[in-house]
């Protein structure tokens, strides 16, 4: 949910859920790179291979481009769908490539033109069965914020309380179920992009997922229980609900005051890093402490409050997490900080990551150096601070590389990369993990944050003492309150 600019920005016109609009804007998209790709395979019969690598790979960025560019400037599942397929690793998307992704799929999310307030007006009589004076004293009718379903104005009620009041977007429900309709016809684009992927599951899990989003009493019901375990915490705060105001299609929590996302990022480097440290505790501790997904860590849902704390906002895309699954990541984790290959393989396999009938395909050494690649910023101790100066580094290094093992090598090493890479899956159940890992390491890399994350993961991953003053802090906290219901075990490290 991305708070909007001090002068409002134009209004949306008509919000667009044609049914036959929809699935033409997909289907077009999906015929067209079909052919694309189609002469793309053609044209490689008679290519070198190295040529012939060369054009699939641009043929795969325009491809997850266009999709990318496709999904998300349509409201609804739409948006959604475009922003969890950025996550997945594509064959031949290198991480810049992937890094143009977010920033596009960022642009687009904090670019929303509210709704006209009319439309929201009637939703709202419709949904408080009366004239919105019942309720509110005072309503603002410019939008505060906006996003893929929903947009939020500031309100005060008649008690003279002020709230915040998200109301989705009259007509969305049925774009919505449109666009998870017309996600089937995605799935051939998908598979060709990433073949180990289970793209059925994938669809399952997203419209699940995304079906729940819509309902805001559920997701009342996911703010309630998080405001909950976090009541009283040193420097967490989740906004308490009105349940009596809030219903399927509005929801109204407290005002909470806060510099946003942008004006922290322009912050001192100390401010900068205790911020991305609460950030990075808040979304972990969830979910290897009480088994919460929260798949949606998206910057324009904090803010920074006067006492140095964050308040979090949105808890619309949630997953009750298995004590199963966290026990696989953390096995995933352990076996990456300790360099152990066929532990790693084991732990990959065990979680669903590496499917049984494929995994003599790969290289445990390799897996290792693959997956520690991937979540090393996270998994392995060490000081470390984010910046572009660092990404540029570590590309240059691995150009090096690979002009130092020679072209010819290098073509035989990536035919094999590949052919590993495809042997590999997403467990549906995984992917807003995935997504929290992936989108809270972009946030800490645009706050250029620095700290010991892998020793801060620790605490959560592995059951390690405090790393940090916050660590301590937020120890001491949770031992006051004791045991509490939905916590995870805490894994031996």
């Amino acid at each position: 949910m991305s708070p909007q600019p001090d002068e409002p920005p134009p209004e949306a016109g008509k919000l667009p859920t044609g049914r036959l609009a929809r699935t033409a804007r997909v289907g077009g998209l999906v015929t067209g790179q079909g052919l694309r790709w189609a002469g793309m395979r053609t044209a490689n019969r008679v290519r070198t291979p190295e040529r012939a690598a060369a054009a699939q790979n641009e043929r795969t960025a325009a491809l997850v481009n266009q999709l990318v560019d496709q999904l998300g400037q349509m409201r609804g599942a739409a948006m959604k769908v475009g922003q969890i397929i950025s996550m997945v690793e594509f064959d031949g998307l290198d991480e810049d490539e992937q890094d143009e992704l977010q920033r596009k799929l960022a642009a687009l999310r904090d670019d929303i033109p509210p709704v006209p307030f009319a439309k929201l007006e009637k939703l709202m009589r419709e949904e408080f069965g009366g004239p919105l004076e019942r309720v509110f004293s005072d309503f603002d009718e410019r939008a505060f914020a906006a996003a893929s379903i929903g947009q939020v104005h500031r309100a005060t009620t008649v008690d003279g309380d002020d709230v915040v009041v998200k109301i989705q977007y009259p007509g969305v429900a049925e774009a919505v179920e449109t666009d998870l309709r017309n996600a089937t016809l995605l799935l051939p684009l998908v598979k060709r992009l990433a073949p180990g992927l289970d793209s059925k599951g994938l669809l399952a899990e997203l419209r699940e997922r995304i079906g729940e989003e819509l309902d805001y009493e559920l997701e009342a019901q996911h703010q309630r229980r998080i405001e909950r375990l976090m009541r009283g915490h040193p420097f967490v705060l989740v906004p308490r609900v009105y349940t009596d105001l809030s219903t399927r299609r509005v929801l109204v929590s407290e005002y909470v005051e806060g510099e946003r996302f942008e004006a922290v990022r322009r912050a001192e480097e100390a401010e900068r890093d205790r911020y991305g440290e609460i950030v990075f505790r808040f979304f972990f501790g969830l979910l290897y402490r009480d088994l919460i997904a929260l798949g949606d860590p998206h910057p324009g849902n904090y803010l920074l409050r006067d006492d140095g704390g964050v308040c979090f906002l949105d808890f619309g895309l949630v997953r009750d997490v298995g004590a199963d699954r966290v026990a696989a990541e953390r096995a995933i984790a352990l076996a990456a900080r300790d360099r152990e290959p066929a532990a790693l393989k084991a732990a990959l396999i065990a979680g669903g990551y590496l499917p049984v009938d494929r995994a003599d395909a790969v290289d445990p050494d390799w897996a290792l150096r693959l997956m520690r690649k991937a979540i090393k910023w996270y998994a392995v101790p060490g000081q470390r601070r984010f910046s572009p100066e660092n990404r540029r580094d570590r590309h240059r290094e691995r150009a090096d590389r690979e002009r130092a093992d020679g072209e010819r090598a290098d073509g035989e090493r990536r035919a094999a990369a590949k052919l590993q890479v495809n042997q590999f899956t997403l467990p549906p159940e995984s992917i807003l993990i995935r997504r929290m890992h992936g989108i809270v390491g972009i946030v800490l890399g645009q706050l250029r944050a620095g700290a010991d994350w892998g020793a801060i993961a620790a605490e959560y991953l592995h059951g390690a003492p405090p790393a940090t003053p916050l660590g301590q802090a937020e120890a001491e906290f949770f031992a006051r309150r004791g045991p509490r219901a939905g916590v995870g075990v805490t894994a031996a490290g």
